[in-house]
């Protein structure tokens, strides 16, 4: 340990030499100071503290994982190039402290970024909240600064999946259909089946019923809020939509609503609180919307309705959080070291970039296996184009996109900004995926190349 902590020093009087830490520091103390002078919001309190967070949080991770990258890149790259990581090694060191002294450097000057940083937002954030009316702050402390679990209605993918499938058997057996065209109808049946569980007809209502599981045992006397989104086909003059909501069995459980009309918009989410102790003895909330509008409205399954209620308070969710970004940091030194074991300095950091350019177009890699093609579509015949790359691109963006998603699946900066739970076991998981397994597989790369790269070599190539 003495050891990996001489090469953590010597990357801590590196990053000081060169004025990183200063420098950083600063831009990140000037992003959390800068941006709520350059915010535009909605005008209310609940919208500028969520669009701070968002906006604070984004841009001390997109600084910080960029200068650990180049900073990865760079300390050990730059050793190399400039004969100095050969003076290191014939002292009584391993190639593999080196390396993990190097990332062990990184990562405790990201901590302590991170900790500056995110002790600023937090400060902010607490000092613009006491500056509030008390209705605001108690509006901000309910449904943003605050950690909330959520539930929402009995999961119907299977179902839907099974009867989909069911039904295109039936229509194979009357119609042959090709492979293109197969896909197609696959996918008009499944939305077919899904519209049954999102739609409420003009005059009808829909009911759903959510479990709340084992939270239902610290959740009475505490309020819910309900969060709901939906779409129309059919724009409304107005831009806004009515409906009655209400809660609660008959001569079950207490009732709430049913007889206030509310107007909301469509394709944004809502969110309202509800009575408390609407849930009956199994912990099953009810809740049923009437449509009295002259358009079917229809709310989607995967957020379209969502009961939010309190699990913790703010600040060690907020720090929770921060780990998850710092679990980023960690592989993203990771990546950064394990390029500079076997490459120069400009070419490691141009393949570390290339690699988060990668990630961050993850989307566009969706979209292309969603269609099965990389090809564009045919507007002129209707039908899909196709590639002879599709054979092999396809299936590399499957297994990138299994990759990519173990640590992009987590977004402590969606949860924060709107008062979601980042729990102890999502925590958990991010490390073991992110920094453990993603990460040790970068290291255990990097260090095995490290260790059988010949040093002296790099002098002949400057």
């Amino acid at each position: 340990m003495q050891r990996l902590f001489a090469i953590c020093w010597l990357t801590w009087k590196a990053a000081f030499r060169f004025r990183l830490f200063i420098v950083l520091a600063g831009l990140l103390l000037a992003s959390v100071v800068a941006l709520p002078l350059l915010i535009k919001d909605d005008g209310t309190a609940r919208g500028f503290t969520q669009i701070l967070l968002t906006y604070t949080l984004s841009t001390i991770s997109a600084l910080l994982g960029l200068s650990t990258l180049w900073l990865a890149c760079g300390t050990l790259a730059r050793d190399i190039e400039d004969c100095q990581m050969q003076v290191v090694a014939v002292k009584p060191i391993a190639r593999w402290q080196i390396w993990l002294g190097k990332w062990l450097g990184i990562l405790s000057l990201d901590a302590a970024l991170l900790a500056l940083s995110g002790t600023c937002v937090y400060g902010l954030l607490q000092w613009r909240a006491g500056r509030l009316p008390a209705d605001q702050q108690q509006i901000l402390r309910n449904e943003v600064l605050v950690a909330r679990g959520s539930a929402k209605p009995q999961d119907h993918t299977r179902e839907i999946e099974a009867r989909t499938e069911q039904l295109v058997k039936e229509r194979l057996q009357k119609f042959p259909l090709d492979k293109d065209s197969l896909a197609d109808v696959r996918k008009q049946i499944r939305e077919q089946i899904k519209a049954e569980f999102q739609i409420v007809p003009p005059g009808y209502s829909r009911k759903w019923e959510i479990d709340l599981g084992l939270a239902r045992y610290r959740l009475r006397d505490q309020p819910l809020h309900l969060r709901i989104k939906f779409n129309s086909a059919e724009k409304s003059p107005s831009g806004t939509f009515g409906g009655v909501w209400a809660a609660g069995v008959p001569n079950k459980t207490p009732l709430w609503g049913g007889d206030e009309m509310m107007s909301l918009a469509p394709d944004t989410f809502h969110e309202f609180a509800i009575a408390p102790n609407l849930f009956d003895e199994n912990g099953v909330l009810t809740v049923t919307f009437g449509n009295p509008n002259d358009t079917t409205l229809l709310f989607p399954i995967e957020d379209g309705i969502e009961v939010l209620y309190r699990e913790g308070g703010f600040g060690l969710n907020f720090a929770r959080g921060l780990g998850i970004i710092f679990c980023w940091m960690a592989l993203l030194a990771a990546v950064g070291l394990a390029s500079a074991s076997f490459l120069s300095f400009p070419v490691a950091a141009f393949f570390s970039l290339g690699l988060l350019t990668m990630v961050l177009s993850s989307g566009t890699m969706a979209n292309a296996v969603s269609e099965g093609t990389i090809a564009d579509y045919n507007s002129e015949k209707g039908t899909k184009g196709w590639s002879p790359a599709d054979v092999v691109v396809i299936p590399a963006f499957k297994a990138a996109l299994k990759v990519i998603n173990l640590a992009k699946s987590f977004s402590p900066v969606d949860s924060l900004s709107t008062g979601r739970s980042i729990t102890w076991g999502e925590l958990g998981l991010a490390f073991g995926q992110i920094v453990v397994l993603l990460g040790g597989c970068a290291a255990v790369f990097g260090i095995i190349v490290f260790t059988r790269r010949e040093l002296a070599t790099a002098q002949g190539t400057q």
